[in-house]
C-alpha cells in the first residue's frame, strides 16, 4: 500500500547519499522591519504577483493535513534545523503540522549536488509528484530544474462533502493515503469529473471545492548556496514547502520578501522569512479555502494588513 511513497523517499535517500557535504553554515538572527504603514496597492501587487491559482480550480492551494518534513543531504545536525525550522514557521502561520515524530514525510527536502538527475528519476519513476500535467511534454517541462532551490507539488481538489481527488490524469499514488483518496471518489453531485461527480454549494464566491497539498518535493543544489546561512535556507524552504508561488524569479521591491534571495538581478533580500512573507502565509492559512482566487487574494492581502499592525 505504501509503494510508490516509500519509493519516493529510497529515490530521495539514494540521491542524498551521493551528494557532497557542503561546509557547515552558522544561523544567523535578523530582524524584520516594521511595514505597518504599506500603501493597499503595494499590499495587492504583492499578494497578485506571488498567488499561484491551481490548473483545476482555478485556486491556491494550501496543506489541510499536517506537514511532516525530512531533509536529506546535509550534516545530521543541519537537516533536522531544517527540518524543524519548517515545522515551526508552519506553526506560526497556522499551517497544520504533524507532531507524530514517525509521521510520514510529505515535504522531502533534497540536498543533492545533481538535481536534474534527481528530478530526471523522479520523472520516470514517481511522475505524478511533479505536480498536475495532462501530457508527457508538459511532464518534461515540469521535471526541469532552473533554480538553486525549486519545489514540486502534488496537489488534490476536495469538494463540499469532504472527497478528495488527486489532481493527475496519470497514476496516483498508491500509499495508503491515496488508497484512502480513492475510496471516496464516488457518491455526491454538482460538478462532474474523471472518477465520477464533485459536490459542491452552487454559489459564486464559493462553492465548497479547495485544492490541497498532499506532497512537496523541494531540491536544494549545495555548490551554488554555499554563501547562504543555513538559516536563510531554512527559511527560503519553509516558504516553498508552505506556499506554491506564481514565480521564483518575481523581484519584490517595495514589500521585502525571503524569494528576493534567489530572484535574477535582485538586491536586498532579507536572511529569514520577512514580516511581508509572514503575513502572506498567515493569510494564506486564514482564508478562505473554497472562494474563488479574487476573494483569496483579498482574504491574504487582508491579513497582512492586520499582520503589519501587529494583529
Amino acid at each position: 500500500m505504501r509503494a510508490a511513497a516509500a519509493g519516493l523517499m529510497l529515490l530521495v535517500a539514494q540521491a542524498a547519499s551521493v551528494s557532497a557535504q557542503p561546509a557547515k553554515l552558522p544561523v544567523e538572527s535578523v530582524t524584520v522591519t516594521g511595514l505597518k504603514d504599506a500603501p493597499p496597492l503595494v499590499v495587492n501587487h504583492f499578494v497578485q504577483s506571488f498567488a499561484k491559482p491551481s490548473y483545476l480550480t482555478g485556486k491556491m492551494g494550501r496543506w489541510e493535513n499536517g506537514i511532516c518534513p525530512v531533509t536529506t543531504g546535509l550534516a545530521p545536525k543541519y537537516a533536522a534545523f531544517i527540518s524543524q525550522r519548517v515545522r515551526e514557521l508552519a506553526a506560526q502561520v497556522n499551517a497544520p503540522v504533524n507532531r507524530d515524530a514517525a509521521c510520514r514525510a510529505n515535504v522531502e527536502i533534497v540536498f543533492t549536488t545533481t538535481p536534474q538527475d534527481l528530478l530526471d528519476t523522479v520523472r520516470r519513476k514517481h511522475r505524478v509528484y511533479l505536480g498536475y500535467f495532462e501530457n508527457l511534454t508538459q511532464a518534461d517541462r515540469l521535471a526541469q530544474v532552473k533554480h538553486p532551490i525549486q519545489a514540486w507539488y502534488l496537489t488534490a481538489t476536495k469538494d463540499l462533502d469532504g472527497k478528495v481527488e488527486t489532481d493527475s490524469l496519470y497514476n496516483q499514488p498508491t500509499d495508503a493515503v491515496a488508497a484512502l483518496l480513492e475510496d471516496l471518489k464516488s457518491g455526491g453531485s454538482g460538478v462532474g469529473t474523471r472518477n465520477g461527480t464533485r459536490k459542491v454549494t452552487g454559489g459564486r464566491l464559493r462553492d465548497g471545492v479547495r485544492t490541497i497539498f498532499q506532497n512537496v518535493i523541494v531540491a536544494a543544489e549545495p555548490p551554488q548556496l554555499k554563501d547562504y546561512e543555513v538559516g536563510t535556507l531554512a527559511d527560503y524552504i519553509a516558504m516553498l514547502a508552505l506556499t506554491q508561488l506564481n514565480s521564483l524569479d518575481v523581484c519584490q521591491q517595495q514589500l521585502p520578501s525571503i524569494i528576493n534571495l534567489l530572484a535574477r538581478d535582485c538586491a536586498g533580500a532579507p536572511h529569514q522569512l520577512s514580516e511581508s512573507d509572514l503575513g502572506y502565509l498567515k493569510g494564506l492559512y486564514s482564508m478562505s479555502a473554497d472562494g474563488n482566487m479574487r476573494m483569496q487574494q483579498d482574504g491574504i492581502a487582508h491579513q497582512m494588513k492586520q499582520t503589519f499592525r501587529g494583529r
